[in-house]
């Protein structure tokens, strides 16, 4: 039998995508990356990641050459130890300060998740009973709180604030899964479940921010029994617009509002030099987004007052770094 030829889709710097088809799986991950390297003349240290088909895209590193999907979509990351790197490269760097909470935009088609093993085991024989019967399934209490939570769980990886028509998406797709959950008697099979559903994600969103997540955290502190005089729970509510994904992610790990802080004067010392060093204001940028982000969506100040504070946001190399990044996460979602 003839060898399947492997087609793959490289991300290695502000084009769309470049093709390169191979006619047989590389020896080696390094093999791969001297081919990537030779081909499109990247003259810098990489490492690759991948978009893993079994966890609905996300990406992964790649590290096992065998692991590399037959039709496979691969990102080029530059090494931030990379002696010849600069803010003002074409090639994307994706630093931990700017990996979000969720790396994909809400689906077309929601996959829902596996729950677990004692309701997996019950929806098995119970979607075998429903085929040969027609007979629903009954679950306990404890049984339907583990499918709500991992639910909202999911959709909270996509979207912290979905609309009714996700809700309902949903809730659809549970049921077209999982026929045996179906509800006898209503129109649509599934309307309970998103009613359900949308109770669920609140009391996540609650529980999230009382955790300290700073996307739901912002929108607490509304109107409430002891607060009546604060304003209404579902007015200004703060979220993404539509394709945002990085809205308002958590500080990164080990840092906080004054670390942050003594990061963002250096980046103003910095820009003041005639001699800038794009690497470190680039780098410094990237660590200290989370902070950034914190002002203009809790503060909402004026735009010349966001230049003033970040000075390197009038630099051709970070208006260029922040359309591309913003690019890449509404065409491939990540």
């Amino acid at each position: 039998m003839a060898a399947q030829n492997f087609l793959l889709h490289v991300h290695t710097s502000t084009d769309i995508v470049r093709k390169m088809t191979l006619s047989s799986r590389p020896e080696s991950v390094d093999e791969l990356k001297t081919m990537i390297g030779e081909k499109f003349n990247l003259d810098f240290n990489f490492s690759l990641s991948y978009q893993d088909p079994d966890f609905d895209g996300q990406l992964c590193s790649l590290l096992d050459i065998e692991e590399l999907p037959q039709k496979a979509v691969l990102k080029v990351i530059r090494s931030e130890s990379d002696a010849s790197s600069v803010a003002s490269d074409d090639t994307i760097i994706l630093p931990h300060a700017m990996t979000p909470d969720r790396v994909n935009r809400w689906p077309d088609v929601f996959p829902v998740p596996i729950f677990s093993y004692e309701v997996e085991f019950l929806l098995s024989d119970g979607n075998a009973t429903y085929d040969r019967t027609g007979k629903t399934l009954k679950l306990s209490r404890r049984q339907k709180h583990d499918i709500l939570e991992t639910l909202a769980a999911k959709m909270h990886s996509f979207k912290a604030y979905p609309n009714d028509k996700e809700v309902s998406m949903v809730a659809e797709a549970l049921v077209i899964k999982h026929p045996c959950l179906k509800e006898p008697g209503s129109q649509t099979g599934w309307y309970g479940w998103k009613n359900s559903l949308k109770f669920k994600m609140g009391n996540f969103r609650t529980k999230l921010s009382r955790a300290g997540f700073h996307e739901v955290a912002i929108n607490s502190g509304k109107r409430s029994r002891n607060n009546p005089n604060k304003p209404s729970p579902h007015t200004n509510i703060k979220r993404p617009k539509r394709a945002e994904v990085n809205f308002l992610p958590n500080f990164p790990r080990g840092e906080n509002a004054a670390s942050l802080e003594r990061l963002r004067l250096q980046i103003v010392d910095e820009v003041k030099k005639s001699d800038k060093n794009l690497s470190l204001i680039g780098k410094l940028m990237q660590t200290t987004f989370a902070l950034r982000r914190n002002e203009i969506v809790s503060d909402d100040p004026p735009v010349d007052e966001i230049l003033e504070r970040w000075p390197a946001l009038k630099m051709e190399s970070q208006v260029k770094t922040f359309f591309v990044l913003h690019l890449f996460e509404q065409i491939y979602h990540i």
